[in-house]
């Protein structure tokens, strides 16, 4: 049975809905003013998924000028920042929707890649992203705060439509 789901650019109305999902589902929270200021920036890379008029996911992106992990030399790149999804509607595509939503806004940026820090232990959202075709560049010791190591997950961005 597939569930009917929306997936739509976050407007400020969303923030607390997406604080109270980043809360409930991940350890790494952020700000009020941290949502606010992405959103404001670059709302072609913040989307929201909904169900029924709720929302229950969100991913969250920006655009940053810095070296390329793909190509050497100075690069605009799309950096995922946060996605989550409520546990009720994992494995039903609203992961790769929104991904894809955030890819494509991060593009009309300009940029040229994306990358992602993923806990090396969510094997789940590894697998996500490589089926987007992201691949693990390198290992951050101790990225997070509890001293999880992170993978670099790298895509680039020219043959997204």
């Amino acid at each position: 049975m597939s569930m009917k789901y929306a997936i739509r650019q976050t407007t400020l109305n969303d923030i607390d809905r997406v604080m109270y999902i980043n809360r409930v589902s991940l350890p790494e929270n952020y700000t009020k003013v941290f949502f606010i200021e992405h959103l404001r920036k670059w709302p072609k890379g913040f989307y929201v998924a909904e169900v029924d008029g709720v929302v229950i996911g969100y991913v969250m992106s920006r655009v940053e000028i810095g070296w390329g992990y793909l190509k050497p030399g100075l690069v605009r790149k799309g950096h995922i920042v946060s996605l989550a999804v409520l546990e009720n509607y994992r494995r039903k595509g609203i992961g790769t929707a929104l991904m894809q939503a955030a890819l494509k806004g991060l593009k009309e940026y300009g940029a040229r890649e994306v990358y992602l820090e993923v806990r090396v232990s969510n094997t789940p959202a590894i697998r996500l992203y490589e089926k987007l075709g992201f691949t693990v560049k390198r290992t951050i010791p101790y990225y997070y705060l509890d001293g999880e190591d992170a993978f670099l997950m790298v895509k680039p961005l020219a043959e997204i439509p």
